[in-house]
């Protein structure tokens, strides 16, 4: 399916929610924004903010990504862990509460019947006494395809035994401009976090005290791992 797509014009990638972009309908009834406490504002971002003495979070995300379950629990579970991690270690000794920001950046590729639908999450959080000032960079993605109305996955978008070593070698035996950092220092994590487009596929890099050089992202034509490709 994503090895045979060819659409014409430009990708659009947008940090909101997208107008007209309205797909299948949503993955459930629920809503992840009404879910969290959040308001959402004109150009149908969601804003969840919570702040105490000991933390502040910030979420930001479009409400248009079909399965609103999964932002739900994700969330969800970001923030419970920054409130636990909160209550049991008090901040007594920085100049500032715990911070956690989650901005979510929409991306697509294809039609809104048969298309895809992205989510990126450019997690920033400095809790811990060595990350004030300096918060640790991570990204988790969320990836939905329209037609069959399922999540999207590394084993679902590429030929099922594709490893991610095979997506690394398929780039650099392109030739391209597209450079992948190694795949083995990042584990079972290994290129887990992408977003689609109609060009490209867009990889996404964790940056911390293990990761703390290369690009934290990359995007790779289609062109070159349309052989991987599902």
């Amino acid at each position: 399916m994503f090895g045979n797509l060819r659409l014409p014009g430009r990708a659009v990638v947008a940090a909101c929610a997208l107008l007209g972009w309205s797909g299948t309908g949503m993955a459930g009834a629920t809503s992840a924004c009404a879910d969290l406490g959040g308001t959402v504002d004109a150009d149908q971002i969601c804003h969840v903010h919570t702040a105490s003495s000991s933390y502040t979070l910030d979420f930001t995300f479009p409400v248009s990504y079909p399965d609103q379950q999964a932002l739900t629990d994700y969330l969800t579970q970001q923030r419970d862990q920054e409130v636990d991690y909160a209550q049991k270690y008090p901040p007594h000794d920085r100049p500032v509460p715990y911070g956690l920001i989650a901005t979510g950046t929409a991306y697509r590729s294809g039609t809104p019947a048969s298309g895809t639908q992205s989510v990126v999450f450019d997690i920033e959080n400095d809790t811990g006494a060595v990350n004030v000032g300096e918060p640790v960079s991570s990204y988790k993605a969320f990836n939905y395809d329209q037609s069959k109305g399922a999540p999207i996955t590394f084993a679902t978008l590429f030929k099922p035994g594709t490893k991610p070593e095979d997506v690394q070698h398929a780039s650099q035996n392109a030739g391209g401009p597209a450079v992948l950092p190694p795949f083995d220092g990042f584990g079972a994590n290994a290129y887990q976090n992408f977003a689609i487009t109609d060009d490209a596929v867009i990889f996404f890099f964790n940056h911390d005290v293990l990761h703390e050089d290369g690009p934290q992202k990359v995007a790779v034509p289609r062109t070159e791992l349309a052989s991987l490709l599902a």
